[in-house]
C-alpha cells in the first residue's frame, strides 16, 4: 500500500478529518421485513422514538456546536416522517440511502437491490428534493453486485466496509469512475455499547449496557487516535439510543471533545467522498 505525498491529506492543512454520520432507522429492520413487528407495539414505538422524537434534540445539538453531519435514512422512514427527513436537508446536513426498510444487501439477489435504490431514489426526489450522492449498507456486508447497482444508481460512495482508516476507493468492473468508500468501525456504533431492547434482546444475554462514562471514554480516544494519526473516522451512531435526554448529554460531552481540537475537517461524507477521489486518487 502506497501512502499519497501530501503533508496533509485534508483541506486546509488539517491534520485529520471527522465525518459525523448517523443511521435514522425508526422501526425499520428485521422484525419489519420479517413481519413480527406489527404485533410487538413496543418495539415498533422503539424505533419511531428516533424520528419522531430524537432527531429534533440531534440537530438542535449539532446546531449549537456548528458540525455537519450525515444521515443515513431508510426511504421508508423518509415516506413515513417527510417533515422530519426534510428539516435534516433544511438545516444543511446530508441524507443519503440506507435501503428501504433496512434490507440486508447480503441477502437480496440483485434484481431485489435494484428495486430497492429506484424505490428509494423515487422517494427521496418525492419527499426531499434530491438524489442522494451515498450509501450506507443496512447490514454492515453487501452482495458481490452492490457496488455496480450503487453506480447505476447514480451513488459515488459507500461508507460500508470495514478496511482502512482512510477513505480508499473501490474499482468497478464495467464502470470507468470507481467507487468511494469511507470506511467505519464497530468501536464507533452506539449500538455496541449503550443500546438496549427486549423481545428481540438485545445485547443478547446481558442486561446491563456499558457506562456513559466509559463510553465517551472510548468514543474520544477513537477520535485522538485517528486525528493524531491524520486519518479519518466516521460514526454510525442511532438518534433512537443517543438522541434520548441522557444520552443526549453524552453527545454533548463527545462533541465538546471534538470542538477543542482545531486542526481537524470536519464534513459529511459526500464532501469527503469528493475531496478524496480528486486529490487522492493516487492512494492504493
Amino acid at each position: 500500500m502506497t501512502i499519497s505525498n501530501a503533508a496533509s491529506l485534508w483541506p486546509h492543512g488539517k491534520k485529520g478529518c471527522m465525518a459525523l454520520a448517523f443511521d435514522l432507522d425508526g422501526p425499520t429492520g428485521d422484525a419489519m421485513l420479517n413481519g413480527t413487528l406489527w404485533h410487538k407495539p413496543e418495539y415498533f414505538t422503539f424505533g419511531g422514538y428516533g424520528p419522531y422524537r430524537a432527531l429534533a434534540r440531534l440537530l438542535d445539538l449539532l446546531d449549537d456546536y456548528q458540525l455537519p453531519a450525515t444521515f443515513f435514512v431508510p426511504a421508508w422512514v423518509v415516506e413515513n416522517w417527510p417533515k422530519q427527513c426534510q428539516a435534516i436537508v433544511e438545516r444543511g446536513h446530508e441524507v443519503a440511502y440506507h435501503g428501504y426498510r433496512h434490507e440486508s444487501f447480503f441477502a437480496i439477489d440483485a434484481q431485489q437491490q435494484r428495486w430497492v435504490m429506484e424505490k428509494s431514489r423515487e422517494i427521496f426526489w418525492q419527499y426531499l428534493g434530491i438524489r442522494a450522492e451515498g450509501f450506507r449498507t443496512p447490514s454492515g456486508d453487501w452482495h458481490i453486485d452492490t457496488p455496480s447497482i450503487l453506480i447505476e444508481a447514480g451513488v459515488t460512495y459507500s461508507s460500508s466496509m470495514r478496511g482502512d482508516d482512510r477513505p480508499y476507493l473501490i474499482q468497478v468492473p464495467g464502470h470507468e469512475k470507481p467507487l468511494v468508500e469511507i470506511p467505519g468501525r464497530w468501536e464507533m456504533d452506539d449500538y455496541a455499547s449503550i443500546a438496549y431492547t427486549r423481545e428481540p434482546n438485545f445485547p443478547s444475554g446481558l442486561d446491563r449496557t456499558a457506562s456513559y462514562e466509559l463510553t465517551l471514554d472510548n468514543w474520544c480516544r477513537e477520535f485522538d487516535g485517528a486525528m493524531n494519526e491524520g486519518l479519518s473516522l466516521t460514526t454510525l451512531f442511532h438518534p433512537k439510543i443517543t438522541g434520548k435526554p441522557g444520552r443526549i448529554m453524552l453527545l454533548d460531552q463527545f462533541f465538546t471533545h471534538l470542538r477543542s481540537r482545531e486542526d481537524v475537517w470536519f464534513a459529511r461524507c459526500r464532501e469527503v467522498a469528493q475531496w478524496w477521489l480528486e486529490e487522492h486518487s493516487d492512494v492504493k
